[in-house]
């Protein structure tokens, strides 16, 4: 194999809103953590789950549709690739490793995601359907039936 990868595939759910920057009008960058979790059975019998947490970064129209359907807790599909960062804070030297994404597909339903969103509108129906009356169909005669043949 000529050459090397650098390719990274994971499906996690966010573990904080994005956070949107914009530097002008066509360029934006946008962060979020998202937590993938394993669990497996240790040699004693007991159930271990570890949970590592990725920096996921977006840039301009795919920043903007996270920022727009994304919430916390939602559920991920991220295609990309890592990058290491470096700086310099006050005299030491920082490192960070992110996930630089190429492609993002949302996992959490639609309806899901209109729920969390709709909460206080999903309560307000509620007490309108403790409100009506529920109307029996109508009894068919014995041997009868509603079928049109």
């Amino acid at each position: 194999m000529n050459g090397t990868t650098n390719k990274v595939l994971l499906i996690g759910n966010l573990g904080d809103d994005l956070k949107l920057h914009h530097f002008d009008e066509q360029n934006c960058i946008g962060r979020f953590p998202i937590a993938t979790t394993e669990s497996y059975i240790s040699r004693t019998g007991e159930r271990i789950t570890e949970t590592e947490w990725h920096n996921i970064v977006t840039r301009n129209k795919l920043a903007e549709l996270c920022d727009r359907y994304l919430k916390k807790g939602d559920k991920v599909f991220v295609e990309g690739r890592i990058k290491t960062r470096k700086w310099d804070d006050n005299g030491q030297t920082r490192y960070t490793t992110e996930i630089v994404a190429n492609s993002i597909e949302f996992l959490t339903p639609k309806v899901e995601n209109e729920h969390r969103q709709n909460t206080q509108s999903d309560q307000n129906k509620t007490n309108q359907s403790q409100n009506t009356t529920v109307v029996d169909p109508p009894f068919l005669a014995e041997g009868e039936d509603d079928l049109p043949f």
